[in-house]
C-alpha cells in the first residue's frame, strides 16, 4: 500500500478491448447468422457419417396418444401379454378426470422398455 492509486493503474497491463467484437442484441436472441455456401461445404468435407441410433435398453416408456376410453388395466392386459412383466403404469389425467391419452409404463426389466418401444412404436393398436 505504499503506491499512489495513479501508479498502480499506470503499472497495470493494459488490455486491448477494440478487436474483441460483441454481437448485437439481435444476434444475441436470434443466435447466429446461418453459415455461407462455402462454410457448408468444408462443414460438410470435414463430418464423416454417424451409425444410426441404437435403442439403449430402458425399463420405462411413455406412450401417448391412446383414447379416451382406455384404463390402466388394458394397457397393463396389453404390455404384460406382449412384453414383459409391469413394475408400474400411470394413466394421466386432467383436472377435470378425462384421461389426457398419455400413459407411463415401467417394467421390471431394464430390456423390455426398448423392446415394446421397438414393437409399438408409430403403431395402431386396435387398428383404428
Amino acid at each position: 500500500m505504499d503506491k499512489s492509486l495513479d501508479e498502480i493503474i499506470s503499472a497495470k497491463p493494459k488490455t486491448h478491448r477494440r478487436g474483441v467484437r460483441r454481437p448485437s442484441a439481435r444476434a444475441q436472441v436470434l443466435g447466429k447468422p446461418a453459415p455461407s455456401p462455402a462454410q457448408r461445404a468444408r462443414a460438410a468435407a470435414t463430418t464423416t457419417e454417424l451409425p444410426k441410433a441404437v435403442p439403449q435398453a430402458t425399463e420405462k416408456i411413455i406412450v401417448s396418444n391412446l383414447p379416451a376410453d382406455v384404463n390402466e388395466a388394458q394397457i397393463k392386459d396389453l404390455f404384460n401379454q406382449t412384453v414383459g412383466p409391469l413394475r408400474d403404469i400411470t394413466l394421466h389425467y386432467d383436472a377435470s378426470g378425462r384421461s389426457k391419452g398419455v400413459a407411463t409404463v415401467i417394467f421390471q426389466k431394464k430390456g423390455d422398455g426398448a423392446k415394446a418401444f421397438q414393437q409399438y412404436n408409430n403403431r395402431l393398436i386396435d387398428g383404428s
